[in-house]
């Protein structure tokens, strides 16, 4: 009886210390943004894998090293290599992950994009949707590598990439 009276006290210590050191919880973004430009003529440049540093501000070069796979040099940051993981040109989707990363270029450790257009009354909707972790997957991460700190660099990324694709587009007419 007095080992089962000694366990049960210890429990009540360890416990609460164990519901806190849960390690990271998924984070996700789902923006959107309404571009004023046939579907086809979106896809044709967010369909192009290896040419994101086309119209995507934050990215200063990309290599192809082999089909599927792309090395994005992120300006003033380095590098970060990316899988594709799906295309649907019919649907007018794609999906990729984050294949190497680098906590220092983006402060994640883990992600999957999907982007996908739709029609719309105004030209075509482009949906930008990420889940992922932050870069620390310990139990007490530095500021720059929380769940905040990864929210907002996915954040502006799928952001800053829309904004400049929509306004390369709509600036063509």
């Amino acid at each position: 009886m007095k080992q089962w009276a000694s366990l049960l006290l210890a429990g009540q210590f360890l416990l609460p210390n164990m519901a806190v050191a849960h390690g990271p919880t998924p984070q996700k973004i789902d923006e959107k943004v309404v571009i004023a430009a046939p579907i086809d003529e979106v896809w044709q440049q967010v369909s192009d894998f290896g040419a994101i540093a086309d119209w995507h501000p934050m990215v200063e070069k990309v290599e192809v090293p082999e089909a599927g796979t792309r090395v994005l040099t992120l300006k003033g940051k380095g590098n970060i290599t990316e899988s594709l993981d799906d295309m649907n040109a019919d649907e007018h989707s794609m999906s990729y992950r984050l294949y190497e990363e680098d906590i220092t270029v983006l402060p994640v450790s883990f992600y999957s994009v999907s982007i996908e257009l739709e029609p719309v009354d105004a030209g075509t909707e482009m949906s930008w949707k990420g889940r992922f972790y932050r870069a620390d997957t310990g139990n007490f991460p530095p500021e720059h590598y929380n769940d905040a700190a990864a929210v907002s660099a996915m954040t502006e990324f799928a952001n800053s990439g829309m904004a400049a694709l929509k306004q390369q587009l709509e600036g063509r007419k």
